[in-house]
């Protein structure tokens, strides 16, 4: 039979290979022995084929014939059309060498065939052989799958690593490079998902299976911000950054299953986004009933957390004026408060303010994180506007009241009873959702995980810090005050002068939200579940309108006002270098030999430009991507290749920042202009997404590097690498 091999490649050689280095890689590759799983059989099979690659090229006159056929077939370049006769007892020895060779995917191709085939016909019991091509597929699929992980071809990489572990598990064979294998899908599992759901959105099986995937990961983990070990290499925060990326990838249809489910766990995280979730679609689909669940799910956290800000957003889309202003004068967030105030002013009332932050922050810290919506744009007109929303607004029933508080960790009944989500307890009894953390709000200034500062992350939460000092004179009643006071009414003469028109000046995003262990709020919850009444769309409206005048003069102090806000969602994506998951390569230090040079001269030269790469390396894969600066020292082929690799990473927004230990240099005089170049270099390296730590891609390496150095134009450049 044929397969794609030359005897130069078997050997490890170029064509232009002296005597000498053909004696010397026939040794070489002759005490070079594959790993200790294989059989006799397959170590004597690899050895004939290097002893027939020897003894052909070894005689002059047959390897000038032997070379002018290779020429005639396109060289030792040419893979496929070059090839050599082998019979079949030789079958697993070329499948060796292929695999050496790094050759993955011919040894997955001329090796299937034999596991169905009848193996014994190679020469060797069938069990042996069938043990000895299984073990040499599965590393080609192992090594293929991270060689596609590494090129970020992530599905590609999982569908290589599953062939190889589903053949060894089918033959019972090889539990250890089994579980090798499974680690490396488990590592793997994170890129799958995003790039499964980063995927356009019509292609929905492709989708789908990064939302099953992410299900299956958030299931082994014990939630959303669970402490389980999943195999993903993923800690608790890590985690939450991971899910932080996802979401604007994730439409809000996506998003409400997702979250919804954690909720249940229960989890107060799951909880807090599937509001977001609710409340996005619930506005940008017109659909008020959504909003409403929203409302109600807010409920839960209020004991414990400061959310009145965005119930109050939630009473403004419902129509509920009293409401919505009751819950502001309840909440701590003075910032947002601020914002309110400044844009109430003149107004008997903060509705206006309030109808202004609502737009805002929907509009450009909400919808921004639901794929579906960030390109939406709907404003509170359209919404009231709307014949559904008007129509479910006015049928909705008065006595609509956030649940009353039960005893318990809480403090607060899970919404009305809806057995396909939320598994309401038969009996009238609520179940128990466990300790619930308490959010804070954070302006952005040192704010170094995902969701925030702590164990846990909640999502976008509006525009604002942290307060638990009491709201400035005139924003209303203390916390504790009983009940709220009463509120203006505007005619619908009042509403007929009003302007429509208004503009929203662009703001920045919203800042993050933070878990805090602190603190009951000492308000009084029975005040909470006040609302006046049947719903007042068409006041809300009005003041809507009253909000939206004025704005050109009120630019400047907004962009005054705004300028605090943070970045939402600023944290490090699960982007970037793919991680170092090549096979261990420790250090070796290697003895001198003859022809090594001790010179000083050749000494310093080596050491200087070695010292030349690794600082240009450092600034073509650092922050600002100087590419440039590998010109000044790489020659081709190693230019062309790290070229590649700096502007791919500043395609995908990451860079790498190394340190690097250089030593036990040894330099080679190979001739006038040509040095080589072998040094022990321990490196590390900080890889970070869009300027945010990632420390799933970051590495230690010990490696012996050999440097090709090339003489041009007096100057020292490097021509090529290799690992030893």
């Amino acid at each position: 039979m044929q397969i794609p091999l030359d005897y130069y490649r078997i050997l490890g050689l170029p064509m232009q290979a002296t005597a000498e280095q053909l004696e010397q890689a026939h040794r070489d590759r002759t005490l070079q022995l594959p790993r200790r799983e294989y059989s006799e059989f397959a170590i004597q099979s690899r050895k004939q084929l290097i002893d027939s690659a020897y003894a052909a090229l070894e005689d002059s006159s047959k390897r000038r014939d032997y070379d002018s056929h290779l020429i005639a077939a396109g060289g030792p370049a040419a893979i496929e059309p070059v090839s050599i006769e082998i019979y079949e007892g030789q079958l697993i020895g070329a499948l060796l060498v292929l695999l050496e060779l790094g050759e993955y995917e011919l040894v997955i191709r001329y090796g299937r065939p034999y596991l169905s085939s009848g193996s014994g016909q190679l020469g060797q019991t069938a069990q042996e052989t069938l043990a000895d091509v299984v073990l040499t597929i599965g590393l080609a699929c192992l090594e293929l799958g991270r060689e596609q992980w590494q090129q970020h071809q992530y599905e590609n990489a999982a569908e290589s690593l599953e062939t190889g572990y589903e053949l060894m598990l089918r033959e019972s064979l090889f539990p250890a490079m089994q579980a090798e294998i499974q680690a490396d899908l488990d590592k793997l599992k994170p890129y799958r998902i995003l790039e499964l759901v980063a995927r356009p959105l019509g292609d929905k099986a492709a989708r789908q299976h990064g939302v099953e995937l992410l299900k299956s990961m958030l299931a082994q983990r014990g939630g959303i911000d669970g402490a389980n070990d999943d195999a993903s290499g993923l800690g608790v925060e890590d985690f939450l950054r991971f899910v932080q990326q996802l979401r604007s990838y994730l439409t809000s249809a996506e998003q409400q299953d997702i979250f919804e489910v954690e909720a249940q766990r229960p989890s107060s995280v799951g909880l807090y986004l599937s509001v977001y979730a609710l409340l996005a679609r619930g506005f940008a689909r017109h659909q008020p009933n959504l909003v409403r669940q929203a409302k109600q799910r807010l409920a839960l956290l209020t004991e414990r957390q400061d959310v009145y800000l965005e119930q109050a957003v939630c009473a403004v889309l419902l129509g509920q004026t009293e409401e919505a202003t009751y819950a502001l004068e309840r909440s701590h967030e003075r910032e947002p408060i601020s914002f309110i105030r400044e844009h109430s002013a003149g107004a008997p009332d903060l509705l206006p303010g309030l109808c202004l932050y609502t737009e805002r922050w929907l509009q450009q810290d909400v919808f921004p994180f639901f794929r579906d919506l960030d390109q939406s744009s709907v404003t509170l007109k359209d919404y009231f506007a709307n014949e559904q929303v008007q129509a479910y607004l006015e049928a909705m029933p008065p006595d609509d009241v956030a649940p009353a508080p039960i005893p318990g960790r809480w403090g607060a009944a899970p919404p009305p009873s809806d057995p396909g989500r939320w598994g309401a307890a038969p009996g009238g009894v609520a179940p128990d959702y466990g300790e619930a953390p308490t959010y804070r709000r954070s302006s952005g200034a040192g704010t170094a995980t995902a969701f925030g500062v702590g164990a846990a992350a909640a999502g976008a939460a509006g525009i604002g810090a942290a307060g638990a000092a009491a709201m400035g004179a005139g924003i209303g009643a203390a916390a504790s005050t009983a009940a709220p006071p009463p509120r203006p009414t505007y005619t619908a003469e009042q509403v007929s002068s009003l302007s429509p028109e208004g503009s929203l000046d662009e703001v920045e995003p919203v800042s993050t939200i933070a878990f805090d262990d602190g603190g009951d709020d000492d308000d009084d919850d029975e005040t909470l579940r006040r609302r006046s009444g049947a719903p007042k769309w068409g006041r809300l409206a009005l003041v809507l309108l009253l909000g939206l005048l004025g704005l050109g003069v009120l630019g400047f102090i907004v962009a005054q006002l705004l300028g605090w806000v943070g970045a939402l969602f600023s944290g490090p994506k699960l982007k970037g270098d793919p991680l170092d998951v090549d096979v261990s390569r420790p250090a070796i230090e290697l003895p001198a030999e003859e022809g090594v040079s001790t010179s000083t001269n050749v000494q310093v030269i080596a050491e200087e430009t070695l010292q030349s790469w690794y600082r240009a390396k450092g600034e073509a894969m650092g922050p600002q991507w100087n590419v440039e600066a590998l010109s000044d020292i790489l020659l081709e082929p190693a230019l062309s290749d790290w070229t590649g690799r700096a502007q791919k990473n500043q395609s995908q927004g990451y860079h790498v920042e190394y340190e690097q230990t250089i030593q036990n240099i040894l330099v080679e005089e190979v001739a006038e202009d040509q040095l080589k170049v072998t040094a022990d270099v321990d490196e590390t390296g900080q890889s970070y997404l869009f300027g945010a730590p990632d420390g799933s891609t970051s590495f230690e390496d010990q490696l012996t590097v050999e440097y090709s150095l090339q003489k041009q134009d007096d100057k020292w450049m490097i021509e090529s690498f290799a690992v030893q």
